[in-house]
């Protein structure tokens, strides 16, 4: 029998939104589980807040995380008021149980997880963090890109069989041997064209870099790792980017979990191993700590003490980088919390 509460647009409903660039379907349950209402809606916060509406005031909702949905989410919540948590669209998918994917029944499994509780809720970043992801993310797009230019012609120098002087690679020495050194014809186009855009590269990259530096300038997170030994402005940022929050977390090794750099337990029975770092989180966040490490083992003496004690017990060095940047992250955690909850 319908519920008069609802249909008045009174109490708690429960709300599954599976986003599309076109349309979203919204899916409403009530308390006991009972379909009120499933269909397409437009992709305007306004327009899915007041279809909602109709049936309840008291929203629980979710949506999976995907390109877009981030944005729809901080509308919902900042303009429409309600409660509404981002799903790992990877855990859903396992909890799933029929191998058919359709809108209906996606969204009707999203309304249903908020409903009984087990949701499996990622951080909705606020958009100044998206926003800043987007320039650190940018910046790595272009290194990645400068590193594939240098990789390309170090292989056409090999290929050539030419014998580079002594020194490291890319210096301005380096360069101006490259300009001058005898190839052939299409080879010396080939490799001048490359080299012009990599000056390119490399001033979009400083473009980036300057840009990082103005809008965090009076970001207090990046202020205090700024200040810390062996961290830079692309180091502070990244952390910055991609952590966010640290008040989302209740322990140092719940961050370092988030950071990929905890060792995946394989245990099985009575054998207890571990089988190297968990394969989840952010690689490009896991990377900047690791090169944070081995700058840290070579000029802290706390963890140049850690590092060489770990060695002399026969551990392999990716091991002890990596557990350099464990032990870091996790220690730099409290301090991360108290500038979090101070801004």
């Amino acid at each position: 029998m319908f519920d008069s509460t609802v249909a008045d647009g009174q109490g708690q409903v429960y709300v599954g939104l599976d986003y599309a660039t076109a349309f979203v379907q919204v899916c409403i349950l009530d308390p006991s589980g009972r379909m009120l209402a499933n269909g397409r809606c437009e992709n305007d916060w306004r327009a899915i807040a007041a279809h909602v509406r109709r049936f309840g005031t008291h929203v629980r909702a979710a949506i999976e995380a995907c390109n877009g949905a981030a944005n729809l989410a901080d509308e919902l919540v900042q303009r429409a008021g309600w409660s509404l948590d981002l799903a790992h669209p990877g855990y859903v998918q396992r909890m799933k149980q029929s191998p058919d994917k359709t809108d209906f029944s996606d969204a009707r499994m999203l309304a249903d997880l908020v409903r009984v509780g087990y949701l499996p809720r990622v951080w909705l970043a606020p958009e100044v963090v998206r926003e800043l992801r987007r320039l650190v993310r940018r910046r790595q797009d272009l290194v990645e890109r400068r590193r594939a230019l240098k990789l390309q012609v170090g292989g056409w120098l090999r290929d050539q069989r030419v014998h580079e002087p002594e020194g490291t690679r890319w210096t301005l020495r380096w360069r101006a041997w490259l300009k001058a050194v005898p190839l052939p014809a299409q080879t010396r186009w080939v490799v001048n064209d490359v080299c012009a855009e990599l000056t390119q590269v490399e001033k979009r990259i400083a473009a980036v870099e300057r840009r990082l530096a103005m809008v965090t300038k009076n970001d207090p997170m990046v202020n205090k790792l700024r200040g810390l030994r062996g961290l830079g402005l692309i180091t502070a940022c990244v952390i910055r980017a991609e952590i966010g929050d640290a008040t989302r977390f209740h322990t140092g090794k719940q961050l370092a979990h988030y950071c990929g750099l905890t060792p995946r337990n394989a245990s099985s029975g009575l054998r207890q191993a571990d089988a190297g770092l968990i394969q989840a989180g952010n690689r490009y966040l896991r990377a900047t700590l690791m090169e944070t490490a081995h700058r840290l083992k070579r000029f802290d003496p706390r963890w140049l003490k850690f590092a060489t004690e770990l060695e002399a017990r026969g551990k392999k060095r990716c091991v002890v980088v990596a557990a350099v940047a464990n032990r870091w992250i996790r220690g730099l955690f409290h301090e991360l919390v108290v500038v979090s909850r101070a801004a």
